[in-house]
C-alpha cells in the first residue's frame, strides 16, 4: 500500500505565499521596465490582480493554520502576537523611512526600481499584519461561542472573500459601490466588535497589558493606513495595489475592535481588584448556592443542576439520566429536546472512541467532563458529564450546542464545580446546603468590607472658606450609597452623592462602578451637566438593564464664590440661606443615570449657577432618610429635615450631622432597624 507523504500546512502555504509576492514582484517590476522604455509588457493587469489575492489567501491559510495549532494561547499572548506584528510592520517602514531621508539627495533616492520594491515590501507587511490581527480577533470572538456569533463571523468571512474579488467589478476605482461595500464591511466588523466576553476573565495586570498592546495596535494600524494612503497618487508605481476594498475593509476592523477592546477594558479597570479576587468562588457557589435549598429533594437539586450549567455554558440542550440502582424507577430529565434526538446522541457517543475509553475508565473518581464532536444535523458538540458520589458513578449529565467545539476549559471548570456541589447535595442535601448559605453568607461579608471600604472615602477635600463633614449607613451588610469629593484646584472642589437602585452586594459593585468613572472623569475639569452626560453614556455599558443610579454633583468654587449644581434624578439638596433667615430645596430638573442610554439623555440634563455667602448650610442626603418610617408607616418626610435644619443652622456641620441622624432615630424608634441605606453630606460656608 502506498504511504502518500504528509504536508505540513502551516510551512507549505508561507512557502507558497512567499514564492506569489516575489511572482508579484517581478510581474510589477516587468511591466515598470516597459513603461520606462516605451515598450509594451504585454502582461495584463488582471494577473496583479489574481497575484494580489493569491497572496492574500496563502497568508489567510497560514495565519488560520497557526492560529488553531495553538488555539490555547492565553487571551495576552494573542493581542502581543497582533501588537508584535504591527511593530515589526512600522518598523520596516520607518526603516525605509530613514533610508530614503538618508539618500534624499542622491540620484537613488529617485531609482523607481528601488521604489517599487519598497512598496511591494510594506504591501505584503501591511497584509500580513490585517489578516493575522483579523485571525487573532477571530479567536477573541468566538471565545464563548453562541450559534448567533458564528454566523455573524461566517458572514463577516464571505464578505471578506467577496471584496478580494471585487476589484476585477469596479477595476480599482473609488466609486459607489466601493463605497457601498465598504460601508457595509465596516459595519458588519462593527457588530463582530461588540463580542468582548474575554475581557472579564482578565486579571488586573493583564487587563494593563492589555491596554498597553492595544494601544500599540492602533498606532500601527492608523501609522500603516496614513502610509498607504500616501501612495495613491503616485504615479511611479504601475499597479496601485492598497487601494483595495479587502484592505481597507481589514483596517477598518482591525480598528474598531482594538477600540472596543480597549474603551471596555479600560471601564472595567476599577473594579478589576475585587472581581479578580472573587470569580472562583462566585462562579462556584453564587448560582448553585442561591437556587438549592435546604428542604428541596434531590429531583429538585438535579433539576436546578442542569438548569445552573445550561446557563452557565449556553448550551442549546441537556438531559440528565440516572443508574437503576439508586432510582429504580428510573429518572430522566429532558431540556430542549425530544426523546429521538436524545437517542440519536446517545448512539453516536457511544460509537465514539473516546467516549468509550471515558466510561471504561476503572476509577470514576478520576473522570471530568468530556466534550465530544458529533456528526449530527443540531447539535455538533456535547459535553459528557458523569454524576459521583462516594467514588461510585450514579449517572451522567449531556450537555449539547449546535456548534463545534462549544466547550471550553472555563466552562468544564464551572460544570466540575456545580457538580460536585450537587452530587454532594444529594447525599447529604439539608447538611451541605446549610454550609454553602454559611459560605456564601462569610464571602459576602467579605466582599462586602472590601467594597465599603474602597467606596467611601477616608478624607474630604475642601479648604478654609467651607467645612464639611459626611455619614453613612447600610441598611445590610453593604450599600449602595456612594458620596464623594475632589479637588480640581486650591479654590475649586467638587462633592457628589449618588445612590444605586436595589441594596446588598450587587448594588455596591455597580457603586464601585460609578466611583471608578467619577474618578476617571472629574480629572477632565467637566462642567456638572457635561459630566452626567458622559458617566451616562459610561454606565450605560456597564449597568445591568434593571439598574439605574440617582445622582447629585456640586462644583464649589470659593474664588468667586459660586456654586454649580446638576441633578441626575437624585432627591433634591437642602439649602440654608443665611442672608433670609430660610432653607429651601433646590429645584432642578433631571434623570437618572442608566435610564435613558442615548444621546437623548442631554435633553434630561439641567444646570445651575448660584452664590453662596457666609453662613450659609448645603445638606446632600439619599431617599433613605426622608422616606425612613416609623411604627405608624409615618415618613420623616422633606418638611420635617428642613426644620431642623432651620434650627440647627448655626451649629458646625458635625453637629448639624448628629441632630439629624439622633432625630431621625428618635422618629423611626431606637430598636427599629431603617429598612433602607442612608446617607448625609453637611457643607457649611464660612
Amino acid at each position: 500500500m502506498i504511504k502518500l507523504p504528509q504536508f505540513n500546512i502551516g510551512k507549505l502555504s508561507m512557502l507558497l505565499a512567499i514564492l506569489v509576492w516575489l511572482a508579484l514582484l517581478f510581474v510589477d517590476l516587468v511591466r515598470l521596465f516597459g513603461i520606462l522604455n516605451e515598450m509594451e509588457s504585454g502582461i495584463a493587469i488582471e494577473f496583479t490582480w489574481i497575484l494580489e489575492i493569491l497572496f492574500f489567501l496563502m497568508v489567510y491559510l497560514f495565519y488560520s493554520y497557526s492560529i488553531s495549532k495553538n488555539a490555547k494561547n492565553e487571551f495576552i499572548n494573542l493581542i502581543w502576537r497582533a501588537a508584535s506584528t504591527g511593530i515589526f510592520a512600522v518598523g520596516v517602514s520607518a526603516l525605509i523611512f530613514l533610508f530614503y531621508g538618508f539618500i534624499s539627495e542622491s540620484r537613488l533616492s529617485q531609482e523607481p526600481f528601488l521604489r517599487n520594491l519598497f512598496y511591494h515590501i510594506n504591501f505584503a507587511l501591511t497584509t500580513v499584519f490585517l489578516i493575522s490581527s483579523a485571525l487573532l480577533w477571530k479567536h477573541l470572538i468566538l471565545y464563548q461561542r453562541s450559534k448567533r456569533v458564528v454566523k455573524q463571523w461566517q458572514a463577516y468571512e464571505f464578505a471578506m472573500l467577496v471584496a478580494m474579488f471585487f476589484i476585477f467589478f469596479n477595476q480599482n476605482t473609488l466609486d459607489y459601490s466601493f463605497l457601498f461595500g465598504l460601508v457595509l464591511l465596516i459595519g458588519l466588523g462593527i457588530v463582530l466588535s461588540g463580542n468582548l466576553k474575554w475581557i472579564p476573565y482578565l486579571t488586573f495586570k493583564e487587563k494593563w497589558k492589555s491596554l498597553l498592546f492595544l494601544s500599540i495596535i492602533l498606532l500601527s494600524c492608523t501609522f500603516l493606513f496614513v502610509q498607504m494612503q500616501g501612495y495613491t497618487d503616485q504615479v511611479i508605481y504601475p499597479v496601485n495595489l492598497t487601494d483595495n476594498l479587502f484592505l481597507i475593509s481589514l483596517f477598518g476592523f482591525i480598528f474598531s475592535y482594538a477600540l472596543f477592546s480597549f474603551l471596555v477594558t479600560l471601564f472595567n479597570l476599577p473594579t478589576s481588584s475585587v472581581f479578580e479576587q472573587k470569580l472562583t468562588e462566585a462562579i462556584s457557589f453564587q448560582r448553585l448556592s442561591q437556587s438549592i435549598k435546604p428542604e428541596e429533594n434531590e429531583e429538585q437539586v438535579l433539576d436546578i443542576l442542569m438548569d445552573s450549567c445550561m446557563s452557565a455554558t449556553y448550551s442549546d440542550g441537556a438531559w440528565i439520566e440516572m443508574g437503576r440502582n439508586d432510582y429504580p424507577d428510573g429518572f430522566l430529565k429532558e431540556q430542549f429536546l425530544d426523546a429521538e434526538t436524545r437517542t440519536e446522541l446517545s448512539e453516536l457517543m457511544e460509537g465514539s472512541k473516546v467516549a468509550k475509553e471515558w466510561i471504561s475508565e476503572n476509577r470514576p473518581e478520576n473522570l471530568s467532563p468530556l466534550a465530544i464532536r458529533l456528526d449530527h444535523p443540531k447539535f455538533e458538540s456535547v459535553l459528557l458529564v458523569p454524576l459521583i458520589i462516594n467514588k461510585v458513578p450514579i449517572g451522567r449529565m449531556v450537555l449539547c450546542k449546535e456548534v463545534k467545539d462549544g466547550f471550553n476549559k472555563e466552562m468544564m471548570n464551572i460544570v466540575s464545580t456545580f457538580v460536585s456541589q450537587a452530587c454532594i447535595s444529594v447525599e447529604n442535601h439539608r447538611l451541605l446546603n446549610q454550609a454553602i448559605l454559611n459560605e456564601r453568607y462569610q464571602e459576602e461579608l467579605k466582599i462586602a468590607q472590601r467594597v465599603q471600604k474602597a467606596l467611601l472615602p477616608a478624607t474630604l477635600d475642601h479648604n478654609s472658606d467651607f467645612d464639611l463633614c459626611a455619614y453613612s449607613n447600610a441598611a445590610d451588610e453593604v450599600g449602595g450609597d456612594y458620596y464623594d469629593t475632589y479637588k480640581l484646584s486650591e479654590d475649586r472642589f467638587v462633592l457628589i452623592i449618588g445612590d444605586v437602585s436595589g441594596k446588598g452586594t450587587s448594588a455596591a459593585f455597580h457603586m464601585s462602578q460609578m466611583k471608578g468613572i467619577f474618578q476617571s472623569l472629574i480629572q477632565l475639569n467637566l462642567s456638572p451637566a457635561d459630566f452626567f452626560i458622559k458617566a451616562n453614556a459610561a454606565l450605560g455599558k456597564c449597568l445591568e438593564r434593571n439598574h439605574f443610579i440617582t445622582s447629585s454633583i456640586f462644583l464649589i468654587d470659593t474664588s468667586n464664590k459660586t456654586i454649580s449644581h446638576a441633578r441626575a434624578g437624585h432627591v433634591p439638596s437642602l439649602y440654608y440661606q443665611s442672608q433670609s433667615n430660610k432653607s429651601d430645596y433646590l429645584g432642578i430638573d433631571g434623570l437618572g443615570l442608566g435610564i435613558l442610554r442615548n444621546i437623548q439623555y442631554e435633553k434630561h440634563v439641567e444646570q445651575k449657577t448660584f452664590t453662596y455667602h457666609s453662613g450659609d448650610v448645603l445638606v446632600l442626603f439619599t431617599d433613605g432618610i426622608v422616606e425612613a418610617k416609623n411604627q405608624k408607616s409615618q415618613q420623616f418626610g422633606f418638611e420635617r429635615l428642613r426644620t431642623l435644619l432651620e434650627v440647627y443652622h448655626e451649629l458646625s456641620p458635625i453637629e448639624i450631622q448628629s441632630k439629624i441622624i439622633d432625630s431621625l432615630h428618635s422618629f423611626v424608634g431606637g430598636d427599629i432597624k431603617i429598612d433602607d441605606d442612608y446617607s448625609l453630606v453637611v457643607a457649611k460656608f464660612n
